[in-house]
């Protein structure tokens, strides 16, 4: 299994598309071939290291990460994200 981990810190005029940003990862679950679970929330420390959305992923294989990359389901939802993101930082690893 391997896990696809990502924050966003999103745009300051943006702040109020964190529950949109969520429901739309959200969305892709069971959508996605080889993409075994999705969870996605909201930071609520709010401390100044925080970011503000998580997405976690856990996929079947390294395979099936870069099939998810680009995927015609995940492609408009990553679309979105890049105009309300200021930055994201990920990591990606097999457990």
């Amino acid at each position: 299994m391997v896990k696809h981990v990502v924050m966003y810190k999103l745009k300051e005029e943006a702040k109020d598309k964190a529950d949109e940003l969520i429901g739309k990862f959200l969305s892709m679950k069971g959508k996605i071939e080889g993409l075994v679970d999705i969870k996605s929330g909201k930071d609520f420390k709010r401390e100044g290291r925080s970011y503000d959305v998580a997405l976690i992923c856990t996929l079947e294989s390294k395979e099936a990460l870069e099939k998810y990359a680009v995927h015609p389901v995940h492609l408009p939802v990553l679309a979105y994200a890049k105009t309300i993101v200021e930055r994201s930082h990920s990591v990606d690893f097999e457990e």
